[in-house]
């Protein structure tokens, strides 16, 4: 294990690019992301000891834990020695990529708040086929658990939203609602705060929730039982 874990680390290891010419502007919006939510720097901090680089708010959850380990590498990590990667927040504002889905050429710090608001993007979002899986989950049919195949909408109360379905419903009826509100589909989840209200909820959607949950978690088991299933399967299915 320690031995794949540090193939792992090696392979993954990732250093901020030198700048345009490291990947071209087609590249660049992949060679800025985070590796939890795969979306462009927010307030981005460096991890010290391996230097990977996070959105602050996606890193938020591993320092909660006594011992926590980088979310890419796996490796040990001081929570006090998280520091602001200003570099990096230096090259956001001075690089420019172009949408995803508008292509208009955007600073990579203001491309997340461009994306939200694409209408390109909204487009090919309620497109997108529903996703179904290949093969069954593991789960087990649900019993006396939280709902978390539908939702209801925090702001008018529409109920028996999918995931889909909330996004969009949001995104055509309340864009411009400016209440704080509780999510439905992170309160709904066992580490969920059913009181935490998002400072900008259709952002939050967009940006946090692009799978299902229930395709990917086992709620029943811990996060090392969870890393040896999926590392079975990986070797199963090559």
């Amino acid at each position: 294990m320690a031995m794949f874990r540090s193939l792992v680390a090696s392979a993954q290891q990732r250093q901020p690019p030198a700048g345009p010419g490291a990947g071209g502007e087609s590249g660049l919006e992949a060679q800025y992301s985070c590796p939890i939510c795969l979306e462009v720097y927010h307030r981005p901090v460096a991890v010290g000891g391996c230097g990977h680089t996070f959105c602050g708010e996606c890193l938020q959850p591993c320092l909660q834990v006594p011992s926590p380990l980088c979310p890419l590498c796996r490796m040990p990590f001081d929570p006090k020695k998280v520091d602001k990667a200003s570099n990096v927040e230096k090259q956001l504002s001075s690089y420019k990529a172009p949408c995803r889905g508008c292509s208009k050429k955007v600073t990579l710090a203001k491309m997340r708040s461009h994306t939200s608001s694409c209408v390109k993007i909204q487009e090919q979002m309620a497109s997108c086929p529903k996703f179904v899986p290949v093969v069954p989950t593991s789960q087990p049919i649900p019993c006396n658990i939280p709902n978390r195949s539908t939702f209801v909408c925090p702001y008018c109360g529409a109920r028996n939203l999918d995931q889909q379905e909330l996004v969009k419903h949001c995104m055509e009826n309340h864009r411009s609602d400016p209440n704080r509100v509780v999510c439905p589909i992170c309160s709904a989840m066992p580490w969920g705060d059913p009181s935490y209200k998002s400072a900008n909820f259709l952002q939050h959607l967009l940006h946090r929730h692009k799978f299902s949950y229930d395709t990917f978690v086992d709620y029943n088991i811990d996060e090392e039982a969870a890393f040896q299933a999926a590392l079975t399967l990986s070797l199963s299915e090559n």
